[in-house]
């Protein structure tokens, strides 16, 4: 029996098969296409998801693929009228390392991922079709429409917007389609010098308009995404490579000749629906099975991927028999509210894009917002989030990063790195918290990373005094972005979520909360629901 099925192996399913493999569970991730195929459709990850390719070890190389975004140059009947950037003015800061996303194809996102993979002795199961299910309570059959049934603990549907499992389930996606929003899309290839590949040029006209980005990696190639051409009727017509070429003459007001090849060809409409559960039993939804929405703002890959992210370790430690199910609940808890707010917020920055462009010098910039941008949604209503914490850092947030140094060697480091990894981190600012963090680490082992941090004035720490971890904030950077004062314990998921902020002396609270998280004695200790103290009351 396999620990866990994921079906679907784009970038959802392959993080979540990332995040499981290093956490040492036997996985199977299976694609009912015949091959990998070479989609260029997401444009890359945003910052807060460059965070998790990071903690997973793959951000270098996506950076090294990948370009950052481009200025866009705004077009109107073929003459430049505005160009924009909208991240002009912004750097990184020493909580969050990265201030923009990156531009990279989503195939060759998705090769670098499974590349990874491959690094754990796995490889995606293509041409693999599901096609039923049976959760018997404590595993589920998996039928595939070409060979033997599966048994798995748990099976997750990372399998799209049609999403199989979600059918299969019978659980609804409830929303609608806005027919009259349309778009055509495409990988396309034009002549060299033709355009600055420096630039993503958007050309709206009042009869259409044409976008052009520069795929990152390829000398000649461009996503092109446009208003459909229309039948008599006015009903679109199907997107063809002389049709891509007819739009391109006619707003760029350059030769069709120049569009030299296109693939991929699809129609894109705007659809918003979503689930109204992420589990059913043993099967879980993550990423477009479970929520779909506007393009605008580039949330569609990056909102899957934090699924997974928020998935991957709670499944761990569930099939590992290491927190009770109810951790499981926590997934549909905090990352349905995300979802929702993401089908509204998509939403309404489409609204605002499709206004902007009415007038000369409107463009897709308009989609992009630091909501959009920024390094993703706090849980701080999750039964997850513990009380604590009166300062801007709250449980529930995502953890912030610092420059630091290693306590033992001075090398140079950040918080990043420490956080990185398939474990829970106990953060201790303060003489007070080394018995909290080395009672910690002797309850969970490997589980847990007990990192004492010393500040600016704190006595240099002993070479065999300091806790292995050991960290020199001389900066203050660390115990300003926590919000710590003398003797606080931090306690960071492995998801790098502040789960608990403590300021009390016993620390109490903190053994309680890893008790949850990790170190199931049985079903009272492992239920989140009974993640209270001596009182029962939380």
């Amino acid at each position: 029996m396999t620990d866990v099925l994921i079906v679907g192996a784009g970038p959802t399913g392959l993080t979540l098969a990332c995040d499981l493999a290093r956490r040492g569970l036997a996985v199977r991730i299976v694609d009912k296409s015949p091959g990998h195929p070479r989609s260029s459709r997401a444009k890359g990850p945003d910052p807060r998801t460059l965070e998790v390719l990071e903690d997973l070890g793959v951000v270098e190389a996506v950076l090294a693929a990948g370009s950052a975004p481009l200025p866009m140059r705004k077009y109107r009947d073929g003459v430049p009228v505005a160009d924009a950037d909208p991240y002009a003015g912004s750097a990184p800061t020493p909580d969050a390392p990265y201030d923009r996303g990156r531009l990279i194809a989503q195939w060759r996102l998705e090769e670098i991922l499974r590349d990874r993979l491959a690094g754990y002795g796995m490889a995606v199961e293509t041409g693999t079709e599901v096609v039923g299910l049976t959760d018997d309570g404590t595993a589920v059959t998996v039928a595939l429409a070409d060979g033997p049934d599966v048994r798995a603990r748990y099976v997750v549907g990372c399998d799209g917007a049609r999403s199989r499992v979600r059918k299969l389930l019978g659980v609804p996606f409830e929303g609608g389609t806005a027919e009259d929003q349309v778009m055509v899309c495409g990988d396309v290839e034009i002549d060299p010098g033709v355009l600055d590949r420096g630039l993503w040029h958007q050309w709206f006209d009042e009869d259409g308009a044409v976008m052009l980005c520069p795929v990152p990696g390829t000398p000649t190639g461009w996503w092109f995404q446009a208003s459909p051409e229309r039948d008599a009727d006015g009903r679109p017509l199907a997107p063809s490579a002389d049709g891509f070429r007819r739009l391109f003459a006619r707003h760029t007001r350059l030769p069709a000749a120049r569009l030299t090849e296109a693939t991929l060809l699809s129609t894109y409409r705007v659809n918003v629906r979503m689930v109204d559960r992420y589990r059913v039993g043993r099967v879980l939804l993550a990423g477009d099975a479970a929520h779909v929405h506007a393009i605008a703002g580039g949330l569609g890959m990056n909102t899957g991927i934090q699924d997974a992210f928020n998935l991957g370790w709670k499944l761990a430690q569930v099939v590992r028999g290491r927190a009770g199910t109810d951790l499981l609940d926590t997934y549909e808890e905090e990352r349905l509210p995300v979802a929702a707010w993401t089908l509204e917020f998509t939403s309404e920055r489409l609204r605002a894009t499709l206004e902007a462009i009415r007038k000369p010098g409107g463009g897709l910039d308009s989609a992009i917002t630091s909501s959009a941008g920024g390094p993703g949604r706090d849980y701080r209503w999750s039964s997850l989030a513990r009380p604590g914490g009166d300062g801007a850092l709250r449980s529930g947030d995502r953890a912030p990063d610092a420059p630091c140094a290693v306590a033992a060697t001075g090398e140079p480091t950040r918080l990043f790195r420490i956080l990185a990894g398939p474990h829970l981190t106990v953060l201790g600012f303060g003489a007070g918290t080394e018995r909290a963090l080395r009672d910690a680490a002797a309850a969970h082992g490997d589980a847990v990373r007990a990192v004492r941090v010393y500040g600016a004035g704190d006595p240099e720490p002993g070479t065999g005094a300091a806790l292995p971890d050991s960290l020199h904030d001389r900066e203050g950077l660390a115990s300003a972005a926590y919000g710590a004062g003398r003797d606080t314990v931090v306690v960071i998921r492995p998801d790098n979520h502040v789960g608990l902020v403590s300021h009390t002396g016993g620390f109490d609270a903190v053994h309680r909360y890893l008790e949850v998280l990790d170190g199931a004695r049985g079903p009272d200790p492992t239920s989140v629901a009974g993640m209270v103290d001596g009182t029962g009351k939380g």
